[in-house]
């Protein structure tokens, strides 16, 4: 299938891509598709990283899988991707012990084509960079964070902003403030509030 030549933004629907995977829950491979995930009213995580057998990548994959209960429970399907084969995806998996709790989907991006949709290839070594992006049910892509190789990143900040999307897909007049979480006061924006923040959130 033939992708954008031009990396999708945030508040565009994403278009239908598909990859091979090794799917660690059922030791076994398969394959992953936007549009399935879509018909299924799946929201969609997608956590690019350089490469297999490397140093940070573990320890980041394996604090993903720390997590990983919380997103299936937002109604998400969670992907990590690389540009390395199905094949590499299952033996790090099954012998870096970081990897050891790791059950959603590893997927195989060889030819960077959908690495390079969301703007993290990195043509100069053919790896990809530390790229976050959540999809929401329609397609739209409603979150993107982007690392250089050497920060890895923190997955609790993944859920909050994925319990953050929910609330707002069920209740789209409102916004979230800085560190919201569940149960916290949300905004409405309108003319009531505008320079009055303070009086609506405690401040």
């Amino acid at each position: 299938m033939e992708l954008p030549t031009t990396p999708v933004s945030v508040g565009a629907v994403v278009p239908d891509f598909e990859m091979e995977t090794y799917e660690p829950a059922h030791a076994d491979f398969g394959k992953v598709s936007l549009a399935d995930l879509r018909k299924d009213g799946k929201w969609t995580i997608l956590v690019f990283y350089p490469a297999d057998f490397t140093f940070v990548c573990p320890t980041e994959l394996a604090d993903l899988a720390d997590q990983q209960d919380k997103l299936a429970d937002l109604g998400a399907k969670v992907i990590a991707v690389s540009t390395d084969t199905k094949f590499a995806h299952m033996v790090w998996r099954n012998t870096e012990g970081l990897m050891k709790n790791v059950k959603y989907t590893l997927a195989a991006d060889p030819t960077g084509k959908v690495s390079r949709l969301f703007g993290v290839y990195d043509s100069a070594t053919g790896l990809a960079l530390r790229g976050t992006f959540i999809i929401n049910p329609e397609g739209k892509l409603v979150s993107s964070e982007v690392n250089f190789y050497n920060v890895g990143r923190d997955a609790s900040e993944l859920v909050r902003k994925m319990e953050a999307n929910v609330h707002l897909m069920a209740n789209p007049s409102e916004a979230c403030p800085a560190k919201w979480t569940p149960g916290a006061k949300t905004l409405k924006p309108g003319k009531d509030i505008v320079g009055n923040v303070a009086s609506v959130i405690g401040g």
